[in-house]
């Protein structure tokens, strides 16, 4: 368990890829693994999840240590108070170096997949980014990117690359036929402690593996 910061109130910890971000009784989930982490260390294991990255996605996560904290947690990310940041590795180059995306976002909670849509209606929900290119590998066609979320829809960053005809190298589900992960790592968390009133500051690169090790240099990876 790679642990960022941690106090009484809260944790943020790296979730690896393909571990469940919230409580589940037969897979493995982050909740369990940190309560078992504290367990160990005969420390108070409460932990509760207020905020969540997808199963294939790793990276940094902010967990609640104690009930009286997890609501001032949820509060700060549902007013987006939490800066959140990410690395994505697309199949293609953007147009321009730096810019912000808004589009118009439709959850399908069916079939568990957001869609690009033209106009509002109910369900449909308004999604922001901004994004700065980092490096571009030539000889595979990806383009390494750090995103910024302003807003924090389903699969936002996923389905609005997308819907640009860059999809994330691995994401199956919006357009990618890479046979890896999606390549798309919450890097770097920030915000206000609700109890300290200190800036908490965390982040932290993705494995050095595949895709990954193409952007080494741009990663300032050792």
């Amino acid at each position: 368990m790679e642990l960022l910061y941690e106090d009484k109130h809260l944790c943020l910890a790296v979730k690896p890829v393909n571990v469940l971000s919230e409580d589940h009784p037969t897979q493995r989930c982050m909740p369990a693994l940190l309560r078992q982490h504290y367990q160990e260390r005969k420390q108070h294991d409460y932990i509760a999840t207020v905020h969540r990255l997808d199963k294939p996605v790793g990276g940094v996560m902010l967990f609640s240590r104690s009930s009286a904290v997890t609501g001032k947690l949820t509060g700060l990310i549902a007013r987006h108070e939490v800066e959140k940041e990410y690395l994505a590795i697309l199949r293609g180059k953007p147009q321009e170096d730096e810019a912000t995306l808004t589009d118009l976002l439709f959850h399908d909670a069916t079939h568990n997949k957001s869609f690009v849509v033209s106009r509002e209606r109910r369900g449909v929900r308004e999604a922001r980014l901004h994004y700065r290119v980092l490096g571009y590998h030539a000889q595979e066609n990806l383009t390494l990117v750090k995103v910024r979320l302003h807003t924090g829809r389903t699969h936002q960053i996923r389905v609005q690359f997308s819907h640009r005809k860059l999809p994330l190298l691995g994401d199956i589900r919006y357009g990618s036929k890479a046979p890896c992960p999606p390549a798309l790592w919450s890097h770097h968390l920030a915000f206000v402690h609700p109890m300290t009133k200190k800036r908490v500051d965390v982040q932290a690169l993705p494995p050095m593996e595949y895709p990954w090790t193409l952007f080494a240099r741009e990663l300032g990876a050792k």
